[in-house]
């Protein structure tokens, strides 16, 4: 951000008095709530740092490293005694306090908006580091930032920055956002619908290579019949033969090529009668290969219009979890997992995923569903009596989009999974539900 920016945005932020609530909505951005409602984000991402206002801004994740511990427990419901630029520069700290019955406890928020070295630092009152977002040791930099070390003062820039008036700095805020954002959003649509696509035409091929039915039959039909042939004439054939011509049933000639040498005419008809048998279980297995195929098609097609529906960077991140590196989970190909906010959310891709979420829900889980009409389920893992309403909002919207490209209003019905009763594969009946309309037009 701008110096000048910076100084102005100071001036606006002198008019609130208490912190309400902070946490990460990112791994990088902060989600500062000043006095009842008014929320301010700090984006702290790399050469790229802003601050910036918006309706709303879905939470990826819950966060509990130390640094989140610590800016919950100085921050969260604490007086904002001053705020001010650090040596005129561009590093945002607040003075604040927590008022307790034993003490008042002086805790300072600084927020550096200095290029690479981008960074939120809790400082206690005499300057020594309690948490930050990034820690930085000395090999890194000249100015290290460690806990219980005491913060140097960064030099102050040698030379005199431009200013660059604002007329409103609530809209800047709110703009900031939206330019970020749509060129964030754009860029991030075609990396990820790029990468569907390529899984889409993988399966798209693979569905197209799948056997004929018809074809199928009609070979398992013929091995069948030359083993039987074969069989039949024992006596006239001759060890490692390749190439065998047997009379028919109706006096005609049949020419039979082997494609290896055997040692017996019976070891020709098992040759044939095994394949006969493999052809034969392709067919039984041929259609339940169709529908997992036509499924996960559809599911990425699906998957590919919730990414361009997209409104926001957020809605994409929360398609597109981080997986664990540490943890090597065995995952359910039938079953699409997402996290809201730290909620483990899954929906079922096909009917398969669809009745293993229903088997392996637990009571107080929270299964939703579209209203009279078939839909995937979708589950919110959770042991809560009182669910956000917001998690079951953007639970509902996945169940929709999952479902239908159709720009509509939805009904989604949502209860505990104990309320839920299968009936038959995945057909359910429930009681005690509530319902929340999705509007996607």
């Amino acid at each position: 951000m701008k110096l000048s920016h910076l100084k102005q945005i100071i001036t606006y932020l002198k008019n609130f008095q208490k912190i309400s609530a902070i946490y990460r909505v990112s791994d990088s951005i902060v989600k500062v709530v000043f006095d009842k409602n008014d929320a301010i984000y700090f984006n702290m991402t790399r050469s790229n740092s802003s601050m910036f206002r918006c309706e709303s801004y879905s939470r990826s994740k819950v966060y509990n490293a130390p640094f989140d511990v610590v800016l919950s427990k100085r921050f969260n419901r604490c007086n904002v005694l001053g705020v001010e630029l650090v040596n005129d520069d561009k590093i945002v700290r607040f003075k604040t306090s927590v008022a307790s019955a034993y003490k008042e406890e002086i805790t300072f928020l600084q927020f550096e908006f200095t290029g690479k070295y981008t960074n939120i630092i809790i400082l206690d009152a005499q300057n020594v580091v309690l948490e930050a977002l990034r820690h930085v040791d000395l090999f890194s930099s000249f100015r290290e930032v460690r806990v219980g070390q005491k913060l140097l003062d960064v030099p102050q820039a040698p030379f005199v920055a431009k200013e660059y008036p604002l007329d409103d700095v609530e809209k800047f805020l709110y703009e900031v956002y939206t330019k970020e954002q749509s060129g964030k959003l754009e860029m991030l649509k075609k990396q990820k619908v790029a990468l569907l696509n390529k899984k889409l035409k993988k399966l798209q091929k693979l569905y197209k290579n799948l056997d004929d039915e018809e074809k199928l039959e009609v070979e398992v039909g013929r091995l069948v019949h030359h083993g039987n042939l074969v069989l039949a004439n024992l006596h006239k054939i001759k060890p490692y033969t390749k190439v065998l011509e047997l009379e028919d049933y109706d006096g005609s000639v049949v020419k039979i090529e082997l494609d290896k040498d055997f040692s017996s005419a019976s070891a020709i008809s098992n040759h044939l009668f095994s394949r006969s048998k493999k052809a034969k279980q392709k067919v039984a297995h041929l259609h339940i290969q169709k529908e997992s195929l036509a499924s996960k098609i559809k599911h990425t097609e699906l998957f590919i219009n919730t990414i361009l529906d997209a409104q926001d960077v957020a809605k994409i991140e929360l398609l597109f979890p981080k997986r664990l590196k540490s943890k090597k989970v065995k995952t359910d190909d039938s079953i699409e997992v997402f996290w809201i906010e730290g909620y483990k959310v899954q929906l079922g891709k096909n009917e398969k995923g669809n009745i293993t979420l229903l088997e392996k829900a637990r009571a107080k889980d929270i299964w939703l569903h579209l209203r009279d009409q078939p839909s995937t389920h979708v589950l919110i893992t959770t042991d809560k009596q009182n669910l956000p309403m917001n998690i079951i909002q953007a639970a509902a919207r996945l169940c929709v989009d999952f479902t239908s490209t159709s720009k509509d209003r939805y009904l989604v019905d949502y209860t505990p999974r104990r309320e839920v009763t299968i009936q038959s594969g995945a057909n359910v009946l429930y009681n005690k539900y509530k319902t929340i309309e999705v509007d996607t037009r």
